[in-house]
């Protein structure tokens, strides 16, 4: 019993160091790469490390692209939390008794999700955001949130008829109304299947937020324009950027991983 015991551990040690393994070669790879290209490209990362933070008199004061990085961390929080309310609208729309409620949410998934989310941007900032009287954080708070509420909704769907319908009579037949049976029975059980892909769709939306710069969106990427703009850094000032945009998608990745293998549940 402890020999297997010992073994679990062992295992589940080895699932947990095998991303930051992964990174580690990638990071060996880059670095190998940048020593290739040194004789072509001469590398000024003492200019741009200023970019993201400095220490002075032992104080950490944030440079521009951390600063940046706190608007791409707003407009994610903002968006993941209106793209939760759409998708769970959607999907009880599209499980609803009720053919024009289905058909309507059907009609409404299947345009944003098979629409670029750039022409979303566009459309919501140029068309409908002077009529809501909306800044460029509204409107890309806005199009997020639809564009990634149609996929949240398909998933929240998707966990819901995965119940067994025996667990709806199950609940009936003890006395519980359709609402209570949804919220003590259903819902929890399908809570748990559908934390893994949800985590997957944040990794996706933290992504799709480097597109806000078309809009005058004050974030990571567009920040990472106007440096380069005024240093020239190409390389440097993107491969930082990339590097805070990998930081950031790892830490919901990794314990997506971990929950898809009920390590963290």
């Amino acid at each position: 019993m402890d020999q297997c015991v010992i073994r679990m551990r062992r295992e589940r040690l080895k699932r947990l160091w095998k991303p930051v393994f992964h990174l580690a070669v990638m990071a060996v790879f880059a670095w190998w790469l940048a020593d290739m290209a040194s004789d072509q490209y001469r590398w000024q990362w003492y200019r741009g490390w200023r970019y993201v933070g400095t220490w002075e008199d032992g104080v950490f004061s944030p440079g521009i692209l951390l600063e940046a990085l706190g608007v791409t961390l707003q407009l994610t929080a903002a968006s993941l939390a209106l793209a939760l309310a759409v998708g769970a609208v959607l999907a009880a729309m599209k499980l609803s008794a009720s053919p024009v409620a289905r058909l309507l949410a059907s009609a409404a998934v299947g345009a944003l999700r098979n629409t670029p989310l750039l022409m979303q941007l566009f459309m919501v900032y140029f068309v409908a955001a002077p009529v809501l009287d909306m800044g460029p954080f509204a409107s890309a708070v806005l199009s997020l949130s639809l564009f990634e509420g149609a996929y949240i909704a398909e998933i929240f769907r998707a966990g819901m008829l995965s119940i067994p319908r025996s667990q709806w009579e199950a609940a009936l037949s003890l006395g519980m109304t359709v609402p209570e049976a949804a919220r003590f029975v259903v819902v929890p059980q399908a809570l748990r299947l559908v934390l893994p892909p949800l985590a997957g769709q944040l990794v996706s939306l933290i992504k799709d937020t480097s597109l806000v710069s078309a809009i005058a969106v004050a974030d990571l990427t567009m920040r990472a324009r106007v440096v380069i703009t005024d240093t020239f850094l190409s390389f440097e000032i993107w491969l930082l950027t990339a590097a805070i945009y990998l930081l950031l998608t790892l830490m919901v990745s990794i314990p997506a991983k971990l929950l898809e293998r009920k390590e963290l549940l």
